[in-house]
This record gives C-alpha cells, sequence and structure tokens, in this order.
C-alpha cells in the first residue's frame, strides 16, 4: 500500500553503544622483557585494566561519545571502567559489568592500528578473545584473531587517548595492570552469575533509629532525554536490489538505502525480503532506510541496529528473528514513520531492547508474534522513548505465554488519539489472537504512571 507523506518530527538518536574481550595462554618464544615472569591466576570476575604508559584506566565509550564505540584511557574512577572476565576457548572475553559488550577488534581486523571498541558479543569471535602474558610491570593482552597486543594509540598517556590493536613489544603502552573491582555485577551471558563479593555486616549495628530519620522515598524515575530532529540523508541515495548481508559491522555514513525490483515493496504482504539481514552479532549503524524498504532489517540472532531511521517503513521496520532465548537484539538511537502495521517484530525467542527512538504514525511500536507457528516466551525492555500520534500500541506481548514488557521514561505525544502503553493478547499457534487486557500490572506490563509522560 502507498503511504502518506509525513512531516519531519523532531526526535532523539542516542548513539550507543555494545562488547569486549580477554585473556590467558602465554606468549612463546620468550623474545620481550619479562617473559619468564610466571603469571598470577586470573580467575572469572570484575577487574578495571590499568594502562603502565599513564597509569589511566580501560574505558568503554559513553553513549553520546563522538569516536563512536572506541575505547579509550581515562582517570582512574569513573563509569564504565568495570570489566567482566569470561573463559572463552584458549583465552578469554572481556565485557563491560554496566553494558553487557565486548571488547573486540573492529571489523575483525589484522593489522596494525585497528581500533578496539565495544560491540555485541559474538559466539566464539576471536577478535573478541584475548589471551595474556605476565611481563615486568603487568601483563600484555593478545587478540587471539590477530595476535597483535592491546595498546594506546601512539603510546600516549594522556587522558582521552584512544586504545587500538599494535604488534606486542615491551613498550609501556601495551602493558596492563588488572585489579580486582570490588563491584556486583548483572548476570553473565547464559545465565551463570558472575561472582557476588562478600559484604561485611557492620560491627556496631544501630539498635534503635535516630528519631529523626524519615523513610526514605522512592528513587523518581530518570527524566526523558532530548529527542533531536529527524536526520537530512548525506550523499546520493544508495539503490539495492539484493538483500545485503551484514557480518560484522556495516556503517552506512548517513546515506539514504532505498530498494528497487524484488525490493521495492512497500505495502503489508507476508514475507517480503529484507533490505539488510544481519548475522548474528552483527551491527547496523548510521542508515536511512528510505521508501521504499521492502520488510526492512532481518535480525538473525544477537544484533545492534544504532543510529537507523526509516522514513516510511514497509512491512515492518525490522523483525527479530533468533533462534535463543539467550540472544538480544538491540535497537539504539534512530526513528520510524508510517508503520500501517508494525514497527519491530519479534518472533523467535530472546529479548528486545529499544531506547533512545522515537516514533510516529504506527500501528505497534512492538509486537511479540501472536500467531507464531512456533511460539515463545520473549521479553522487552523500553527506556527513552519517544511515541507520536497517529499510533495505536507501544507493546504488544502474549501474556500467556508469559512475555514481559519492561517499560521506562517513555514519552506519548497522543492528544486527542490515545495511544495504549502496553497490550496483552493471548498468543496462539494458529487463528488470531486476543486482546486480554492493557495496563501496568506486576507480572507482565512492568512499569508505573510515573514511568510514563504524557503531552500534547
Amino acid at each position: 500500500m502507498t503511504k502518506r507523506a509525513i512531516r519531519p518530527k523532531h526526535g532523539r538518536t542516542a548513539v550507543l553503544g555494545g562488547t569486549v574481550a580477554l585473556l590467558a595462554a602465554g606468549i612463546s618464544g620468550g623474545l620481550w622483557a619479562g617473559a619468564n615472569a610466571v603469571a598470577p591466576t586470573l580467575k572469572p570476575g570484575v577487574y578495571t585494566l590499568v594502562s603502565a604508559a599513564g597509569g589511566l584506566c580501560l574505558s568503554a565509550p559513553a553513549d553520546d561519545d563522538p569516536d563512536g564505540a572506541q575505547l579509550k584511557q581515562q582517570p582512574c574512577g569513573k563509569e564504565r571502567q568495570h570489566w567482566r572476565l569470561t573463559a572463552a576457548g584458549e583465552g578469554y572475553t572481556l565485557v563491560t559489568a554496566e553494558g553487557g559488550a565486548c571488547a573486540g577488534v573492529r571489523e575483525a581486523r589484522t593489522g596494525a592500528g585497528a581500533a578496539v571498541q565495544q560491540e555485541p558479543c559474538g559466539k566464539g569471535a576471536p577478535s573478541q578473545r584475548w589471551t595474556t602474558k605476565a611481563v615486568d610491570g603487568g601483563h600484555r593482552l593478545v587478540n587471539a584473531g590477530s595476535g597483535k597486543c592491546l595498546a594506546v594509540k601512539d603510546g600516549s598517556g594522556d587522558p582521552g587517548a584512544r586504545v587500538q590493536q599494535n604488534s606486542c613489544d615491551s613498550a609501556a603502552a601495551k602493558r596492563w595492570t588488572l585489579k580486582a573491582a570490588n563491584v556486583t555485577t548483572p548476570p553473565m551471558p547464559g545465565g551463570t552469575a558472575a561472582p557476588t563479593p562478600t559484604v561485611k555486616p557492620t560491627a556496631k549495628p544501630t539498635v534503635k533509629p535516630t528519631p529523626t530519620a524519615k523513610p526514605t522515598a522512592p528513587t523518581a524515575p530518570r527524566p526523558a532525554g532530548g529527542f533531536p530532529a529527524w536526520p537530512t540523508p548525506k550523499g546520493d541515495d544508495v539503490p539495492l536490489t539484493a538483500t545485503q548481508t551484514v557480518t560484522t559491522v556495516f556503517d552506512g555514513g548517513g546515506r539514504r538505502f532505498v530498494g528497487k525490483g524484488a525490493l521495492g515493496g512497500s505495502g503489508q504482504s507476508e514475507n517480503q525480503p529484507a533490505i539488510f539481514e544481519l548475522a548474528d552479532g552483527a551491527v547496523l549503524q548510521n542508515v536511512v532506510l528510505g521508501n521504499t524498504a521492502a520488510d526492512g532489517v532481518h535480525c538473525k540472532g544477537s544484533c545492534t541496529l544504532r543510529n537507523v531511521w526509516w522514513e516510511n517503513v514497509g512491512e515492518d521496520a525490522a523483525t527479530f528473528k533468533s533462534d535463543s532465548p539467550s540472544q538480544t537484539m538491540t535497537v539504539d538511537g534512530g526513528g520510524a514513520r508510517g508503520a500501517a502495521d508494525k514497527v519491530f517484530q519479534h518472533n523467535g525467542p530472546g529479548s528486545f531492547v529499544i531506547k533512545n527512538f522515537q516514533a510516529e504514525d504506527f500501528g505497534k511500536l512492538y509486537r511479540s508474534c501472536g500467531n507464531c507457528k512456533t511460539q515463545h516466551s520473549r521479553h522487552l525492555e523500553i527506556d527513552n522513548v519517544l511515541v507520536t500520534a497517529p499510533g495505536k500500541v507501544v507493546a504488544g506481548i502474549n501474556s500467556n505465554l508469559g512475555d514481559t514488557a519492561k517499560i521506562s521514561r517513555l514519552v506519548v505525544e497522543d492528544s486527542a488519539h490515545p495511544i495504549t502503553v502496553c497490550q496483552r493478547f493471548e498468543g496462539v499457534t494458529k487463528g488470531e489472537p486476543k486482546p486480554i487486557g492493557s495496563g501496568p500490572d506486576a507480572s507482565h506490563c512492568l512499569y508505573t504512571p510515573a514511568d510514563v509522560t504524557h503531552r500534547p
């Protein structure tokens, strides 16, 4: 079906960000200083990594970092400096304790100078595995995919210097001290909980409450972030006549991609091909999908869509087709317009995260498949999202199948056209699902009125 033109709307994008890897087993040869040092036992847990070049800590980037996902060194004691060390094959992965992303070499490159960044953790990816070698003054962290060492660019000791891989030698910028961090971290991927530090009770517990003590008020929800204007595509449009497969990272540079030929559909017919198909662990970023966009983006496993914009949604903007309950699709930033039915469709199991996103003129922002032949329990998280009428439902879930929708910092501009925040359905394997309730509850639609801001 042909969609009507829609006026640009202001909204917000936050650029994300995903992930990190690391360590254990030595480098043969003994050619560098400290080659005969005995490596201390490194147990799975949470560490800070301190560079010998300047005593600064390895830091994951903030969502709005202008340099994107590349790691940096920053003064120790800041946020995003805790890394969870997890055994992986003959090495380790290094995962951000705050966000669950892995430290990996950009696009799995093997050359010196390739950026080390946070990115979605990929199953067994060599570019996200690291081994360690004890040397005088710390450890070298050697990437399993390239054989090169984690290094501070140009040997800098300055705060904010970027981190990359480089040939291994005795330079201070290629040595790191791993210090155990006394923090509690989220569960590891796959459900294994990270070790929890022991908490010692105070020597003399208070017997009586202070007379002036008052009950602690619940923490107020953080305010929603600003939402910038829709982007103007850069350069000439890129026509696509066949689905583009992304296996690592695809950066569109802000260009508009338009489906042609077999990808030229803009209606709601089922089984249209996708413009982009993302393999497990892939990242699609800085892309504008124009009119027409066929069936948008298909995600075959854990994937990240960062700063992706749909000017006129075809059948769906993106569909999550995972095959594992541990997989997650993350939409970070961007926006969508003109979705006659769904913006995001969740067919397989797993979790779906939508944050820093905006949508207008849509049917449902998210829908857990209501009548897939094989059904699953699915889980949704929405944070810092703006939706603008006309629109029907923000989150459509199947409560009878155990679905959940956790919602925070949602801004709804509905005026005289009310938008349902969370709609519960009875999911089926054939036929049509029936709506069975809406609004917050304690089991499935997990939010409070304070998590939603309505404005005209």
